[in-house]
């Protein structure tokens, strides 16, 4: 199979799909591995690593043109022209992407495959989960650091002081993105709560975290008793392949404190907080009703080098996989084929299709 890398080009981009040492497995294997110039070096992966592995470097017209494309960003606009009936293995994030992506990976018949709703068989999002630690440590330390006066936070620390605990962060979720930002938040000296609806999960964060953490039930009045009080809040509620839901409404983020923060990792599936909307690393904030809001949507590609390492740990077995055997690693794996989203000019994931109202185009991916 010949396999394609292109550059990311999404502002302050800097992770690459694969590792020179990955590169090298599937040369291995017989398949051919084209790398567009420089898609490493962000990472801190030379040119010159990948040729010694046997890949070849190539212009991005060549990277594209590979029965197999590799990236870690949904495809943006200026790469449209370069989509057609190949197989796309990335994080698309359709629901809260713009909907000309969606018409037109169904318009060229693109093979759309989704980090981000694979699942293994327990039903986990292996390929989500590093990147969304990544996330979740990164949005208690972003939020601190807009919290500082100069930036015009509230001039509220996250940190003991002499013993005792200064700051409050409100967590709004449950999942892996909840709990690193409650253990680097904790970790950080704040107090933490934190809204959810799994109490196992809740549970687990009062054991490996701390029994002083407040873990509540996720509904409207508690969260807007607690949110006029938080100094930072992170979203961090997902659900599977679809647009999240605005838990955070425009009037709690009203009733805040002028000068906090609110970091919302969910702005790639368009955001749990009704005020978000997609920033970028280049401009990663705005002021809305005297709340500072961070709504990055490739919060992971501020390190590039820890994401990459761990993304495509994560990535890799599936990568060998499709590459080996075609659409039958698919078929062979049903977790698998739920990272399908479109294929033949048909939605396979539901839940985008209800998005953009494309239902009379879904059809359930082929298990034969």
């Amino acid at each position: 199979m010949r396999i394609g890398v292109p550059k990311e080009i999404k502002n302050n981009e800097n992770r690459v799909a694969l590792t020179p040492h990955q590169a090298s497995i599937l040369v291995e294997a017989g398949h051919e591995v084209l790398i567009e110039t420089n898609a490493g070096l962000g990472s801190g992966f030379k040119d010159e690593e990948y040729v010694r592995m046997g890949a070849r470097i190539c212009g991005v017209e060549d990277a594209w043109n590979s029965d197999l494309v590799l990236k870690v960003k949904e495809p943006i606009e200026s790469e449209y022209l370069f989509l057609r009936n190949q197989i796309v293995f990335t994080f698309f994030h359709l629901a809260g992407a713009p909907r000309s992506l969606t018409e037109i990976l169904l318009e060229r018949r693109t093979m759309a495959v989704a980090y981000e709703t694979l699942e293994d068989r327990s039903g986990r999002l292996p390929i989500l989960a590093p990147m969304s630690a990544v996330a979740g440590n990164m949005a208690a330390l972003v939020g601190a650091y807009y919290l500082a006066e100069f930036n015009g936070g509230r001039g509220v620390q996250l940190g003991k002081v002499l013993g005792a605990r200064h700051g409050r962060v409100l967590i709004v979720g449950d999942g892996v993105v909840a709990f690193h930002a409650a253990q680097t938040a904790w970790g950080l000296g704040a107090q933490v709560s934190v809204a959810g609806i799994d109490k196992a999960k809740g549970e687990r964060m009062e054991r490996e975290i701390s029994g002083e953490l407040e873990f509540f039930a996720s509904e409207p009045d508690a969260i807007a008793r607690r949110i006029c009080e938080a100094d930072l809040v992170v979203g961090a509620v997902l659900r599977h392949g679809a647009k999240a839901d605005y838990v955070v409404t425009e009037n709690m983020v009203r009733s805040m404190q002028p000068g906090s923060v609110i970091v919302d990792v969910s702005i790639d599936q368009g955001g749990c907080v009704e005020t978000s909307r997609p920033t970028t690393h280049s401009e990663p904030v705005y002021e809305k009703h005297g709340v500072i809001h961070y709504c990055v949507t490739n919060m992971p590609g501020a390190y590039p080098r820890t994401s990459t390492i761990a993304l495509t740990e994560a990535s890799f077995p599936y990568v060998l996989q499709l590459a080996n055997q075609g659409l039958t690693a698919f078929r062979e794996n049903p977790g698998f084929a739920k990272a399908v989203n479109t294929y033949q000019g048909h939605l396979t994931c539901k839940p985008v299709a209800e998005t953009f109202g494309f239902i009379e185009r879904y059809s359930a991916f082929p298990a034969s």
